[in-house]
């Protein structure tokens, strides 16, 4: 039987957390599409157990760069990669790891709701499972229950199980998808603009779900939403295009208190504040 549980969240006693966080270095990152650059020149280390926040511009990069940290940038026809991504001092480009081992350690969830909408509830949470693992009944169950426990949807769906997916409302949608992710005990979770398509209820739930995850987890998080960073993120990395035509570029990281209150770079207070974007 899975551990104890909080009845509005997933459990923070670590002993129910198996994954441990790990840390993401990007080293003079510039990722292309058909040799164009899409963004360019980028260092940022990435701490484990907090959560960073990607912000600035549409077109400014930071969907590939988020992406490029577990190498799904290569999937899209013409894209290319030079520098390095390092997962715990191993660089994800030039080391032996295959790309299902890398994916694994760093589980990734989309903008919109990605479930398989005829799959049940107990089997999306599944699917993301290495093919190549073997456990009993009883320990999927158990796995199950761990997943959505950790997703803070446990309560909402353990009666209905074997209901499809897609019958789930956006929001939990959203969530069924952070459990399908986080049943594979990642080490590092990516978030592409999670709550763009959720009403703002589901966002509050979402953006609670974050705060929990980050305990056990490295969370990184696209959005173009800067409340939703200020409310999220421990560090944030504001990327934006310096001129038309251009790769986006790393301007300014750092607390994200300070990066909203004192700004070190007048492109960054520029975006903050709303004057440029």
């Amino acid at each position: 039987m899975a551990p104890p549980t909080s009845p509005t969240g997933p459990s923070t006693d670590p002993s129910t957390c198996p994954a441990a966080a790990a840390r993401i270095e990007v080293v003079d990152l510039t990722a292309s599409y058909h040799g164009r650059p899409a963004v360019a020149g980028v260092n940022l280390k990435i701490e484990p157990r907090q959560v960073t926040a990607l912000i600035g511009p549409s077109g400014s990069g930071k969907s590939t760069l988020l992406r490029c940290m577990n190498s799904m940038h290569l999937t899209v026809p013409g894209a290319g990669v030079t520098g390095s991504v390092l997962l715990d001092d191993v660089d994800i480009y030039t080391a032996k790891i295959s790309p299902v081992e890398i994916r694994q350690r760093v589980g990734m969830v989309f903008q919109r709701p990605t479930p398989f909408p005829t799959m049940s509830i107990r089997d999306n949470v599944l699917a993301g499972l290495h093919l190549g693992r073997r456990l009993g009944r009883g320990s999927h169950d158990d796995l199950v229950e761990q997943a959505l426990v950790r997703a803070g949807l446990w309560h909402e769906v353990k009666d209905r199980l074997k209901a499809p997916g897609g019958r789930l409302s956006g929001g939990q949608q959203q969530r069924l998808c952070i459990a399908r992710a986080l049943a594979v005990e990642p080490e590092i979770l990516l978030m592409d603009e999670p709550c763009s398509a959720l009403d703002p209820s589901a966002t509050l739930t979402v953006e609670d779900l974050i705060k929990e995850i980050k305990q056990t987890y490295t969370v990184v998080i696209v959005t173009h939403n800067l409340q939703q960073a200020a409310r999220v993120a421990d560090t944030t990395a504001f990327l934006t295009v310096p001129a038309a035509g251009e790769p986006g570029r790393l301007v300014e990281v750092g607390p994200t208190e300070r990066i909203f209150s004192t700004p070190r770079q007048q492109a960054t207070e520029d975006y903050i504040t709303g004057k440029a974007g």
